[in-house]
């Protein structure tokens, strides 16, 4: 099982998507979250099972919401950094910056 670090933007862009789903419905808001850490959960458990997309750069979409996770796998330390909370919508060149 690997371990995971947000990166600040990624840990910033979920907070927003969290604010953004929690003025519309606190029950919407908490399942966002709860379905963000339970991807996470499972990039950890099997990360090199998803595909590798661009580069370094991995993804998963989240189930019900439209967005991805955005990592990279650093097999020495048994660390997975999550680059970014992608929304669908945003301009896909933006996705792996």
């Amino acid at each position: 099982m690997f371990q995971y670090v947000i990166h600040p933007d990624a840990q910033l862009e979920l907070e927003n998507a969290f604010i953004w789903y929690a003025l519309r419905s606190e029950r919407v808001a908490d399942n966002f979250v709860n379905q963000v850490h339970q991807t996470i959960f499972t990039i950890c458990s099997n990360p090199n099972q998803f595909r590798n997309y661009y580069k370094d750069f991995y993804e998963l979409g989240v189930k019900k919401f439209p967005f991805s996770i955005i990592y990279i796998i650093n097999e020495l330390q048994n660390e997975i950094l999550i680059t970014s909370i992608f929304h669908h919508k945003r301009n896909p060149k933006k996705k792996y910056k």
